[in-house]
């Protein structure tokens, strides 16, 4: 970190101008796009998420049982699809610290809990497709993907769970609304300035649609503000679906900074799985294939995937028995 920091100054002070000119970029981008597009579904979504604490549902109950849930808290589920990145993970680590999840269930579920929510999928992705029903396709793969990382993950569900239930005010809303778009401005700029001298020195040899996939695994909103850059409108669904499910290096930080003792668990494993399937789902419908053909080829891939393959011992951390047993791994 500390050397990070010295070469991140020196190349302040040898090269200032980029700097400048990307911090420029990152406050347009957050006073014209982010903040315009994403706070009324910040606000709106602190609201939701309260409302939605500690609720338990029939309807939700058969999602938790496939993604292999406690029962009781498959509300934490729905609060990660709705309410983005890193909001399911930070009511993950919620629930740990409060002692309604042990630290095992706690970091299983962070492996598919935490997403982009729907204000970012129709506030920002949205306009980057000329076709009106692209963000519902791309935020239905990102939902079905999600729910196939649970079901593959390794871990068994153990006990039941009791969640808090959490009351807001319309005050408090607003104060987490601000404070979750100033952090999301904040790691905007931060990423934006080292994107710029990446751009400058590093990514110009490569071709267009690399350099916006690098981008957007980096930083996932200026990466999804480049996506235009991407003529064929196919491959650009086909790269904002691996984006959008990856996350990237931003929000991995975003979740580190919200877990804190609690770690990242199987969040970067889970995140790498819902890419790959996120991706191989958005080809097979471009494809052709009708919705109801795509979801019975999934379910039965993923139905022959759990009975042919041990993924608990595919895991590279699961091999490791003391350490999965201090850390509260599921082992086999």
């Amino acid at each position: 970190m500390v050397l990070a920091a010295i070469l991140g100054m020196l190349a302040l002070i040898l090269d200032a101008q980029t700097a400048l000119n990307g911090a420029k970029e990152a406050v347009l981008l957050c006073l014209n796009v982010v903040v315009p597009s994403l706070f009324p579904f910040f606000f709106l979504s602190a609201l939701l998420v309260a409302a939605l604490s500690g609720a338990r549902s029939q309807v939700l109950r058969p999602l938790g049982r496939l993604s292999r849930m406690p029962e009781g808290s498959e509300g934490l589920l729905l609060l990660g699809l709705l309410g983005g990145y890193p909001s399911g993970a930070q009511a993950v680590t919620q629930a740990w610290r409060g002692g309604m999840l042990s630290r095992r269930q706690a970091r299983r579920l962070l492996g598919f809990c935490s997403n982009a929510g729907p204000a970012f999928l129709f506030g920002i992705v949205a306009r980057q497709f000329t076709s009106p029903a692209a963000e519902w396709v791309l935020w239905g793969i990102h939902m079905l993907s999600s729910l196939a990382v649970g079901m593959l993950l390794p871990g068994e569900p153990q006990g039941h769970v009791q969640l808090a239930r959490e009351r807001i005010t319309l005050t408090g809303a607003l104060d987490r609304a601000l404070k979750t778009a100033a952090r999301v401005c904040g790691w905007v700029i931060v990423f934006r300035i080292v994107l710029a001298f990446a751009e400058k020195w590093l990514l110009w040899p490569l071709p267009q649609v690399w350099r916006v996939a690098i981008m957007g695994f980096a930083e996932l909103t200026y990466g999804c503000t480049q996506l235009g850059q991407i003529t064929s409108e196919p491959l650009r669904m086909c790269v904002c679906s691996a984006m959008l499910a990856l996350g990237g290096v931003c929000v991995t930080m975003q979740t580190a900074s919200v877990t804190g003792a609690l770690g990242l668990g199987m969040y970067i494993p889970g995140k790498l799985l819902q890419c790959a399937l996120s991706v191989a789902l958005c080809a097979l419908y471009l494809w052709g294939l009708p919705g109801w053909i795509l979801a019975g080829i999934f379910a039965v891939g993923i139905a022959v995937a759990k009975k042919r393959v041990d993924f608990s011992r595919k895991l590279w951390y699961s091999n490791r028995k003391s350490s999965a047993e201090s850390e509260g791994y599921a082992v086999s």
